[in-house]
C-alpha cells in the first residue's frame, strides 16, 4: 500500500466517544475522490481475474442431509443435497425422466428420490443427468457451471483468506436485485458512499489508498478508515481494505481497530442468463467476525443470536446498496450512465 496511515489504535475499550460531530449535510464531500474512472477501472481489473467457472450459491448451512434445495444460477436450474457423508452433491434441476423439479424431491440415505416417478439419483450421470462440481468451504457453498463461465476451469473455487473457523462468529444473507453482478461489485468497490448512503451505520469515512489505474495485483486495495456507529456518539473505529479476488467477489477486511481480520465477503451471483433483458442477481455476503479479545469466546457461545444480528446488519445495508446497484444498471441499460 501506499502513503501512510493513522492506526485508529487497539486499546482495551473499543468504544470510542465521538467529538466534533457535524450534521449530515456538512460533512466533507467525497464525490471528487470517488472518481467515476477509477471506480471503472478496479471493476475493469475485478472482471478480468479468473472464477475457474465457481459461483456461490448460498449459505453451507442452507444445504441440508434431510431435503433438496434449488437454486438458478445464469438462467441454470440447480438442485442441491448432501450425500450420507455430508459432503454437497449438485446437478440439473430437472428430473431426467420427465422433467420434475427435483427442488421438491426427498432425500433418503443420501439419494435424491424425484417425489413424481420415484426416480433415485446418486450424484452419479444417469440418462443424461449430469452432477455439477460442487464444493462446500464451511461458510459457502460454491457450484462450477463451465457452461455459464466460459473459462478454465479449477478443481476449487478461490476462496479468500478467512479468519480461523475455531475463534470466529460467521453469519451469511442474501439478497436480489434487478442488476448484473458488475453492478454490485462496483457498489462495493466505491467505498466513498460509505458516511452519506449509510449514516446510521458509517460515520467519519476516509479513504487513505486509492488504486491507481496501473498496479500489480497485490496493491489494488482500497484502505479505508471509518467508524462504525454504536449509539449516540459511540463509535468503533477501524481501518479497513477492499480487494476484489475474481470478477463476482469483493472483500473488505479488517485491518486495525476492534475485529481486526474480521471479513466481509460479498458476492455476486447471476440467476438469469447472460444479456437477459431484465437481469437477476443474488447478493449472498458471508461476515465472519473475530476478536482477540477474552470476552468474544464468551460471545461466540451466543452465536445463534449473533447470526441474526450479522444478518439484520446486512440486510439494512443491502437494502442501500441494492438500490444503488439497481439505479447503476438502469441507467447502463439505457445509455445514461455517467462517466
Amino acid at each position: 500500500m501506499r502513503g501512510s496511515r493513522r492506526q485508529p489504535g487497539r486499546g482495551r475499550v473499543p468504544l470510542r466517544v465521538r467529538t466534533g460531530a457535524v450534521p449530515w449535510e456538512r460533512q466533507q464531500p467525497t464525490w471528487q475522490q470517488a472518481r467515476p474512472a477509477a471506480i471503472a477501472a478496479s471493476l475493469e481489473r475485478a472482471m478480468s481475474r479468473p472464477s475457474g467457472n465457481w459461483y456461490v450459491v448460498g449459505a453451507s448451512r442452507d444445504i441440508r442431509r434431510d431435503r433438496p434445495t434449488g437454486r438458478t444460477v445464469a438462467g441454470l436450474e440447480l438442485v442441491l443435497w448432501r450425500d450420507e457423508e455430508g459432503q454437497v452433491r449438485a446437478g440439473p434441476g430437472a428430473c431426467p425422466h420427465l422433467g420434475a423439479p427435483l427442488k421438491d424431491a426427498v432425500v433418503r440415505c443420501g439419494t435424491l428420490i424425484c417425489h413424481w416417478h420415484g426416480l433415485a439419483l446418486e450424484g452419479t450421470p444417469f440418462a443424461g443427468w449430469e452432477p455439477r462440481p460442487a464444493y462446500d468451504d464451511g461458510v459457502l457453498v460454491w457450484v462450477r457451471l463451465d457452461t455459464a463461465g466460459g473459462e478454465t476451469p479449477t478443481g476449487r473455487p478461490g476462496i479468500p483468506p478467512r479468519p480461523p473457523a475455531a475463534t470466529a462468529v460467521s453469519a451469511v444473507y442474501t439478497g436480489l436485485g434487478t442488476c448484473e453482478p458488475q453492478d454490485v461489485v462496483a457498489n462495493r468497490l466505491d467505498p466513498w458512499h460509505g458516511s452519506w448512503l449509510h449514516p446510521y451505520s458509517f460515520v467519519d469515512l476516509k479513504v487513505l489508498d486509492a488504486p491507481e489505474d496501473e498496479l500489480r495485483e497485490e496493491q489494488d486495495g482500497l484502505v479505508v478508515e471509518v467508524s462504525f456507529k454504536v449509539a449516540a456518539r459511540a463509535v468503533v473505529p477501524v481501518t479497513a481494505v477492499f480487494t476484489a479476488p475474481g470478477p463476482r467477489t469483493v472483500t473488505m477486511r479488517i485491518l486495525d481497530g476492534e475485529g481486526a481480520g474480521s471479513v466481509v465477503e460479498t458476492h455476486a451471483t447471476p440467476l438469469t442468463p447472460p444479456a437477459a433483458a431484465l437481469p437477476r442477481t443474488a447478493v449472498v455476503e458471508a461476515v465472519i467476525a473475530t476478536s482477540d479479545r477474552p470476552g468474544f469466546a464468551v460471545a461466540r457461545t451466543l452465536a445463534p443470536v449473533l447470526r441474526r444480528m450479522m444478518r439484520s446488519t446486512a440486510g439494512r445495508l443491502w437494502r442501500d446498496d441494492l438500490a444503488y446497484a439497481e439505479r447503476r444498471w438502469r441507467l447502463r441499460s439505457t445509455g445514461r450512465f455517467p462517466g
